[in-house]
């Protein structure tokens, strides 16, 4: 019965007749907070889901499986470095600073706000699916 009445809550003070993206800012932010708590634990190993905003691209990693590379800054402030695999998943082109991109994939605690990889799926269908979505398509 909580949870009915915590999204209740929500959506009473989130939520305005002609939208509810307000709404969900409040489940960004909770993502966010999954995330927080895993980086003030120091947690690893959990899959998480959040979206934020690319504040800097970076070279691709090419050394073994190679992945794609970028930072995106939390609506709460930290950032994560996000690492795509690129040979098992198509790159993200035309990404840049300032996109929005949501995400889905493993979590792996660092002291700079943590890693975020297993983006894409598993062709030998052993992990769970990743994905990160951008200007209205989804990479996986």
């Amino acid at each position: 019965m909580k949870p009915l009445i915590n999204l209740l809550l929500l959506l009473v003070l989130f939520c305005s007749p002609l939208s509810c993206s307000s709404a969900q800012r409040a489940v960004s932010l909770a993502n966010d907070d999954s995330i927080g708590r895993a980086f003030k634990n120091h947690t690893s190993g959990i899959e998480v889901e959040g979206e934020g905003s690319v504040i800097r691209l970076l070279d691709d990693d090419v050394k073994g499986p190679r992945h794609q590379r970028f930072i995106v800054e939390l609506a709460s402030g930290q950032t994560l470095l996000i690492t795509h695999n690129i040979d098992l998943a198509p790159r993200l082109n035309g990404l840049k600073s300032g996109d929005s991109v949501r995400f889905k994939g493993e979590y792996i605690w660092n002291e700079k706000g943590g890693m975020v990889h297993w983006t894409h799926h598993d062709p030998q269908g052993r992990h769970v699916a990743g994905w990160i979505q951008h200007n209205g398509r989804t990479y996986q």
